[in-house]
């Protein structure tokens, strides 16, 4: 009897040796390959694919989203996360940056609000800070805004100056009065009650003949005339009724042929 049971408890000591020894097998098996996650995030997917090679982890691009801090191309996020223990071979999801959304801002200066708001929804983008100024012409007239016409930017919010119908100020926007010829900008900047002055030489007045110098009266000067090519205050900024705009104008260049020498064929 003492034999049987001698037999039995060897053959359950062999069973449990076998037992831990599988054990201690499965478990060199299972986890004998595991590796750690490097982290991706903010390297190209170039970089990523080599991190992820060198490491023994396969990397999958799973989604593609805009970002504004993360620039594009670059890994946005990934799960599991870095530093995770897995298997060799395991599959890491990865999200690419796109970059900012870039949106393009309509040009809507000189738009009633109402049209201009609907412009900008359209557009899908935001309508942000309504300012008014005092200004001759219609009231809630787009002035200026911001960001400008066509930039790209990635907050899709667009900020209006707005023209008021209060009387109360003699402010207003100055306009731009740039390529305007001097004649048509003296006329608009006196409408809005400005003095104008110009910078910069004014032509000469022609010169009389020698031969009759002496009976010829001296000439009156010559009015301004060319292109305006610049101005102060520039336009955008506040001016008053009774303020000075200076403008810089741009003259044609002189004949290469004196008259007299084409008068003369």
């Amino acid at each position: 009897m003492k034999r049987y049971f001698r037999i039995a408890l060897t053959a359950l000591a062999m069973l449990a040796v076998m037992l831990i020894s599988a054990a201690i097998t499965l478990r060199i098996a299972l986890h004998g390959h595991e590796v750690t996650i490097p982290d991706f995030a903010g390297l190209t997917v170039a970089e990523a694919s080599e991190a992820a090679l060198r490491t023994g982890v396969d990397l999958n691009i799973e989604n593609k989203f805009y970002s504004t801090t993360v620039p594009v191309g670059r890994i946005l996020s990934q799960a599991p996360a870095a530093g995770s223990r897995v298997r060799h071979g395991w599959q890491v999801r990865v999200t690419e940056s796109l970059g900012p959304q870039q949106v393009t801002i309509p040009d809507v200066v000189g738009e009633p609000v109402e049209q201009a708001s609907m412009n900008i929804r359209k557009m899908q983008l935001d309508l942000g800070t309504l300012a008014h100024i005092d200004a001759p012409g219609d009231p809630d007239m787009t002035l200026a805004q911001t960001p400008l016409p066509n930039a790209g930017v990635d907050q899709p919010r667009v900020n209006l100056l707005l023209s008021s119908s209060a009387n109360t100020s003699t402010a207003f926007v100055t306009p731009s009065f740039v390529g305007m010829s001097f004649a048509a900008a003296n006329r608009a900047a006196m409408a809005l009650g400005l003095r104008v002055a110009v910078i910069g030489d004014v032509p000469a007045a022609p010169a009389a003949p020698v031969a009759e110098a002496a009976a010829v009266v001296p000439a009156a000067p010559v009015a301004p005339s060319g292109l305006v090519t610049d101005q102060s205050p520039e336009s955008g900024f506040r001016s008053n009724k009774g303020e000075v705009l200076r403008l810089t104008l741009a003259h044609p260049a002189p004949s290469a042929t004196p008259p007299a020498a084409l008068a003369g064929h």
